[in-house]
Formats: C-alpha cells, structure tokens, sequence
C-alpha cells in the first residue's frame, strides 16, 4: 500500500521516537515541578524551545508550544484580536503593535469594531476562530477572495487594513491545492501599515523557508513533519498583545497554560531540525518528481485539471479534479490498486460540502466535489509514473461504472 495522504499526517521519524521516548519512560517529571525529576523535564523542555526557535529565527521566549496547529492558529487570532479588545479598555494592558491597535474614538462616538483579516481559503482553524470572534464578540472580518489559483493579492489585502484592524491571519500555502502566497510582499502590506501578521505555516514547513517571512506569529505543526500528532508551536513576538485562550497555572510565559508535553516539544525539535536540514535538496527531488507525476496524470486523463498555482506549489503536493467523476468513487478505486490519498483536508473528511478553497477558486461546485489530492513524502524518491497510470484506471473504472 502507498500512502499518499502527507498533508494529513506523517508516520514518526524514527529519530525522532528515539530522541522522545526517555521523556515517555523514565524522565516523566512535570517541568513545573521543583525536584530534580521535574528540573529535568524543565531543561530538556527548554533546550527543545532554544533549538525551535533557532530554526524559525525567533527568541526562545517567543516559542509556545500547543497542542498542534489548530490550537496554534487559534492562539494567534483570537488572541491577538482579543488582545487588541482589551487594550481599548485599558491602554496599559499590553505592549502590542501600537498602530494595529490604535483605536482611540472622537468622544462620544461609538468605536468601531475590532477587525480581522482573513482569506477565503484558510484552513478550518483559521475560518472558525474568525467566526468565533464575529459571533461571540462582534469583530468584523474580512475574508479576501482568491483568484484562480488560489493566490492572494497584496493589493487587495493593502485595501482591506483599516485602522482598527487587529491581526491579518493567511495560510503561506494551502493545505489543499498546495499554491504558496507571496509572503514577501503580503509582509510588505502589513508592516506598512504596522499590522500584525500572523501566518500559518503548517503545509509549509519542512519545504519552505521559515525564517526571514515578516510574520510576526507563525504556526507549525509536528505531525506534518515526522512528529506525533498533539505537539505544535505558535511562534509570536512577545510584545504582542496575545491574549491567552486556556487558562489555569500560567505555563508557557502565562501564553497557555496547561501542563507541557516535554516529550512532543523534544520530538518537535529533532523533526523541525531535521526538515529543514533537508529542505533544500527534499524540495528539489520531490517537486521533480511531482511535476512528472502531474503531466503524466494531465496527459493520461483528458478532463484532469491541476488546481492551484501551476508552479508557486509545495513540492509535495499535487491535487486534481476530475470532472464527470465522483472524487470519493476514485479515492475508493485508487485504494484498490493499493495508493491511499484524500480528497483534500483530514479536518472536512466526511462532509457533503465540496471544498470551500476549490469554491473561492471559482471551480464549480459539482466539479469541485471530484477532488483528488496527492501529497508525498519529504523522502520521497520513487518514480511517480505507476501512481499516474492507477489514477487513469481509477478514473476509468468511474467512469464505465465498473
């Protein structure tokens, strides 16, 4: 069987397992703990927070750890936007960014809401918090549209700040079509207009680079990078106005409180060290071989289309619709010829909905609820051209009802 489902979750390096297995046994102190067992477990803790944030280029106070991206994506806006809230009502709350949460009103003149900004095509975590700050707060957002190939337009976003604006929150690339924003230039608007920028960089670690984005919050999360699923990192300045979501002993510099998970951040560390070891040359080969494996697929099937950005993509990362099909009735057909992929995210799988990212993209809903999506590993080295010819036999096995 070939797993082909990457952006959903990877198997544990076994480096990794390695490096994390003596805090799952016999180092098991509570890093809060003030004996020798827990000092220990507050050490390897700290080392585990100095060696992530040399990768991402932060300091080592900026490193939270989380109990993955959605956790991560929810810190970062609500509660950066949070944050700005609570700073109207008392200006020495918080440091932050000053100019994002500027907001003082011409008296007797109700403010304007506290705003977000968002993109159309965000992954669920992003979206929900979104519509938790509109609903439960009143916050306005805004969801920038996408042009075809899913990409962002700095002007757009420049038109879209307004001086109320809190936090400006974009995927760096897409979980599902896999096309890369231009950070440099989305970091240009909002460092202009002195806006916080928060990124999630979940897809993109491990293929592309973290340090030197411009963002002033960044996502990650370990699954996505040879670690186990329930540790991540919100990496965010620590003079931002971060409002805390969890509440309870004030771990993580009273960012997130809850008892640390010593043995996923060290994971984390030893995974996040070693993709970006590797980037370079992983993104190379497997965006190679990625490449003939969407012109083999794009020539074997007539009514294949690649979505996303023809060449601003992850390397690993290759999603087709296939209209006149049914996306699930491929997905079963390629799992008989033993490859294993998705029709797009883990977290939507099993909604009736076609793909809201496929939408904003401007692909109808009947063709867009024919997705396949392939992503492979950084490892990767096989040749691509059998998955291709199971993907045309799966298609045809659809279409003739077989």
């Amino acid at each position: 069987m070939l797993y082909l489902d990457h952006a959903a979750t990877t198997p544990v390096r076994p480096e990794v397992l390695e490096a994390m297995l003596p805090y799952l046994t016999d180092r098991f102190g509570n890093p809060s703990s003030h004996h020798t067992v827990g000092e220990a477990a507050a050490s390897a803790l700290a080392d585990a927070r100095a060696r992530v944030a040399d990768v991402l280029g932060v300091r080592a106070s900026d490193v939270v750890f989380t109990s993955g991206g959605t956790e991560a994506d929810n810190l970062a806006i609500k509660g950066l936007a949070i944050g700005a809230l609570l700073r109207r009502r008392d200006p020495r709350r918080a440091l932050g960014t000053p100019s994002a949460l500027n907001t003082s009103s011409t008296a007797g003149m109700a403010e304007p809401p506290v705003h977000v900004i968002t993109t159309a095509i965000e992954h669920e975590a992003v979206l929900a918090s979104c519509d938790y700050l509109e609903r439960v707060h009143g916050m306005a957002v805004t969801r920038l549209a996408v042009d075809a190939t899913g990409t962002v337009s700095p002007d757009n976003l420049a038109a879209a700040i307004r001086p109320e604006t809190a936090v400006v929150s974009i995927g760096y690339a897409n979980n599902e079509v896999g096309t890369v924003q231009d950070v440099a230039a989305l970091s240009a608007v909002t460092a202009a207009a002195r806006v916080p920028l928060h990124l999630d960089a979940v897809q993109a670690a491990g293929w592309l680079p973290l340090r030197g984005t411009g963002a002033d919050a960044l996502s990650i999360a370990g699954h996505k990078l040879g670690a186990p699923a329930g540790i991540g990192v919100l990496a965010a300045g620590s003079r931002l106005p971060l409002e805390p979501v969890l509440h309870g002993g004030g771990q993580e510099r009273d960012r997130r409180s809850g008892t640390e998970n010593v043995a996923g951040a060290v994971g984390l560390a030893v995974a996040l060290e070693r993709a970006e070891a590797e980037r370079a040359e992983a993104s190379a080969r497997v965006g190679a071989l990625r490449d003939r494996f969407a012109r083999r697929v794009l020539s074997l099937v007539p009514t294949a289309r690649l979505t996303g950005h023809p060449t601003r993509r992850l390397p690993g990362t290759a999603s087709f619709t296939f209209a006149g099909t049914s996306g699930e009735a491929v997905l079963l057909e390629l799992e008989r010829r033993g490859v294993v992929t998705s029709s797009g995210s883990a977290c939507a799988a099993g909604s009736d909905e076609p793909s809201h990212v496929l939408l904003a993209c401007g692909i109808d809903p009947a063709t867009a609820q024919t997705a396949v999506r392939f992503t492979f590993a950084h490892g990767h080295t096989a040749a691509l051209d059998p998955v291709a010819d199971a993907v045309a036999a799966a298609v045809a096995a659809v279409r003739s009802g077989a």
